[in-house]
């Protein structure tokens, strides 16, 4: 990186974390923010591309001339076998054009945002690092976990002389400021909405979005390059994230796990019925969505606290923001539709 103020292009710019990369940075750098849209903070540039279009090279390598770094933020999130070929597009052919175009614009680092989900999961309640044998077998029949795989394999290669690039692989990310249907807090969301008295047994690896987004900030100079880091706050089964969630708004915890084998066998032979069975009824999951629920998503994260100085904050303080600016944008609507309707 320059000593100057260095002008940074961020793909991704208007999702969840995004846009806290966006805040986090707009006092530090010069922004130019790529989206779909071209939307963007004011003082900062926007860039309307999409990144797995057809003519998205050209145009990528014109928003980055000029810049230091890029951050490549840019996904879909979903977990419905029918949108495979759209993740495939999405993760892995645009990660590929930014590599090309940020080689081409004579970037000198790239930021690569993955998911832990790459590295850390199993059917054992056990932390993995990033040296953690290979899970592509695993995930393999997983669209989403598949091509962010594939995406984040050919971001590394990428790697060389004249061009560093730094893996971000964060957990769960949860925290203010998601969209008001976004996939990362969907989990708190069942709960505020429906309760859960019935949870699987596995858990996920959960990170707060600030946290992540001030990895971001280190990771455009600190990190070695061609290395992924995991980046996590907590690895919590459902039932205790979501016996958190109830102590922090008031609400009932669930009442039992549902192990792990009958879940992924309920999913595999009853598939969408789940939503009528009896007792599983009030557990609004997709048969691919439960599946992935009944896995432990556990991650190691010190290599990121040792080479990026990541300190995540406190789970408590993450799980309660979520919740409380869940149901303080949803009071706020309420009001406007009462003062409108």
């Amino acid at each position: 990186m320059s000593p100057a103020r260095p002008r940074v292009a961020l793909t991704g710019a208007t999702g969840f974390l995004g846009r806290h990369v966006v805040a986090l940075l707009a006092d530090r750098a010069d922004l130019v923010c790529v989206s779909r849209g071209g939307s963007a903070p004011e003082g900062h540039d926007g860039a309307a591309v999409d990144v797995a279009g057809p003519d998205a090279l050209p145009a990528l390598a014109r928003a980055f001339a000029g810049c230091d770094a890029v951050v490549h933020a840019a996904g879909r999130v979903s977990h419905a076998p029918a949108d495979a070929a759209l993740l495939w597009q999405v993760h892995v052919r645009g990660t590929e054009q930014v590599m090309a175009a940020a080689r081409q614009a004579g970037v000198r680092r790239v930021v690569h945002i993955s998911t832990s989900g790459t590295i850390a999961v199993s059917t054992r309640d056990l932390p993995m690092d990033e040296d953690a044998p290979s899970v592509l077998q695993q995930i393999s029949r997983w669209p989403y976990y598949r091509s962010k795989w594939v995406a984040e394999d050919a971001a590394l290669a990428a790697q060389g002389p004249d061009l560093d690039v730094i893996c971000l692989n964060p957990g769960l990310l949860l925290g203010p400021g998601d969209d008001a249907d976004g996939a990362s807090t969907q989990v708190v969301r069942l709960f505020l909405d429906d309760g859960m008295p019935v949870v699987p047994r596995g858990g996920p690896c959960v990170v707060d979005v600030r946290d992540v987004a001030v990895a971001v900030q280190a990771a455009l100079t600190l990190g070695r390059p061609g290395q992924r880091y995991l980046l996590g706050g907590a690895n919590l089964t459902w039932r205790h994230l979501y016996g958190a969630l109830a102590r922090v708004t008031g609400r009932e915890a669930p009442a039992f796990e549902l192990p792990a084998g009958l879940a992924r066998g309920l999913a595999t032979t009853l598939g969408d019925r789940l939503r009528d069975e009896a007792g599983l009824s009030r557990l609004p999951l997709s048969p691919e969505e439960l599946e992935l629920a009944s896995h432990y998503w556990y991650a190691d994260w010190g290599r990121a606290e040792q080479d990026l100085g990541f300190r995540p904050r406190d789970v408590l303080r993450t799980l309660e923001d979520t919740a409380l600016d869940i149901l303080d944008r949803r009071r706020r609507g309420f009001q406007l539709y009462r003062a409108h309707g």
